[in-house]
Formats: structure tokens, sequence, C-alpha cells
């Protein structure tokens, strides 16, 4: 691990869109794709409560992930720590050299983002808006916890969608605003792979998902690929967690020494 491998800007990129020990628990194998033709409900109402209700809906969450952070063709790998509460908070922690070493701590509200670079002092303070500089508008806080967790985005489960199957799984589509969207589920009716695209501001995410385990009656995904380009910007991560837990007490300690410098 290299001390100086991220700097401000790469270590909010990191954060915003976050191989190794395996899952203790159990991975739900998806059903194979039916290769003989069955009776579907095509509705689109249907389709849609049915992936809905799909959902992982907890209240809050603390997960450990190896992760591969690749900033611009720079390439390490390190520990990330999250915890979250529903529509409120994220946090994240990254760490390396077996914990020893903490290069970066990050608080995430719908309102602001902070962020401590131990590796230089510094604090970045933020309104959530900053983000933009990595991502599209259409991103929200709500959108960051669904990409981190394994959810579709529940602006885009709507009517106003094109809702289909295709291959025998559902692939949900559409476009709003400057951002066209294209979800594509998997046997179970969880988020398999999602992509965002905004060709005018030149901006691209693509999330994909695999093995899935329970977690409480829900499932979530324990490996996640997040390929991000801004620009001449990109980013690629990928996270294998190694620790999930929901619904369980957690903290979010932000505590910035005095000494640090407040970075513009």
């Amino acid at each position: 691990m290299r001390r100086n491998i991220l700097n401000s800007a790469a270590l909010l990129a990191a954060i915003v869109f976050v191989s190794s020990c395996t899952p203790k628990k159990q991975i739900v194998v998806a059903p194979p794709v039916a290769t003989t033709e069955t009776a579907v409900d095509n509705s689109k109402a249907e389709a849609l409560t049915l992936l809905n209700n799909k959902q992982l809906k907890i209240n809050t969450l603390s997960l450990k992930a190896k992760a591969t952070l690749d900033i611009a063709g720079n390439t390490n790998d390190v520990t990330m720590n999250f915890r979250m509460k529903d529509k409120e908070v994220i946090w994240v922690s990254i760490t390396a050299l077996g914990g020893a070493f903490e290069p970066a701590r990050a608080l995430i509200t719908p309102d602001s983002i902070k962020i401590m670079n131990r590796q230089k002092s510094q604090l970045i303070a933020k309104p959530f808006s900053y983000i933009y500089n990595f991502t599209n508008r259409q991103v929200n806080f709500n959108t960051l916890q669904s990409i981190l967790t394994g959810n579709a985005m529940g602006e885009f489960l709507t009517s106003e969608s094109t809702v289909k199957q295709e291959n025998g799984v559902w692939v949900v589509s559409g476009r709003k605003q400057d951002l066209d969207y294209r979800l594509l589920f998997n046997t179970l009716f969880k988020v398999a792979e999602t992509n965002l695209n905004d060709a005018k501001n030149g901006q691209a995410l693509k999330v994909t998902y695999t093995d899935y385990q329970k977690l409480n009656e829900y499932l979530f995904p324990t490996a996640l690929q997040i390929n991000t380009l801004s620009g001449n910007k990109k980013i690629n991560i990928d996270l294998q967690f190694v620790k999930i837990d929901g619904n369980v007490p957690v903290d979010f300690p932000f505590k910035v020494p005095k000494s640090y410098t407040l970075v513009n």
C-alpha cells in the first residue's frame, strides 16, 4: 500500500462509488433462465410490484469489504468499512496495512460530504452537490445507498420506465432528463447490473452484482464491481464483502483533529 495513492478528489470518488476472504454465509444460487416458454405475467404494474418487493428494506447496515481500488490506473488493495442508516447517513473508513493505517474516513448525509484525509491532515467539507464533479446530477443520496446495497434505484422502478423481459429476465430502462438508465435483473429478481449513462456530460456508471446471500428475509450482494467514467477520470472498484450485518446498533465517529486544514 503506497501512502500517497489517494489525493482528495480521488478519495471522494472512491468513497462515493465504491480477491480475498470468502463470505461466511451461504450464497443463494439464482435459478437458471428457463429454456422453455412459460406463462409470464407481462403486466408492467405486476412486474414493478414484484421487483419493488425484492428491494432490501433495512434500517441500519454494518459492512466490511476487501476492496481493490483502481484510480486512473493506480491500483491498491484496501479494506473498506461501511455503516449506514437508511436515508440518513453513510459512514466509510478506508484502512490498509492490516488495519494499522487509515488513509481516509468519510461521513455522507443527504446534505453534505465530509472527508478526513489522514495522509495529509486535511478535511474536505462540501455540500452533497459536490459529487456532481464525478457523476450525473440525477444521483442523490438514496441513489448512492442503492448502489452500495444492491437495490434498484427506486426512482426508476416506476410506470414511466420501459419494463420488459429479455432472455428470461426483467429489464427496466428509460431516460430521465440527460440520464439514460438500464437495470438488468437476475432470476432472483435482484439487480445483476446497473448502467447509467449521461452522454451529454461524458459520464457513465456501471455496477455489477453477484453472489447474493440471505440478510434477514432479504438478499444482499457479496460482490460488487463499480466502474465509473467522468470526462477523463476513470475509477474501478472491486468490493468483496466479508461481513454483512443488518439492523444492528451503529455509530458514526467523525472527530476532526484541530490540526487539520480545511480544503476548499
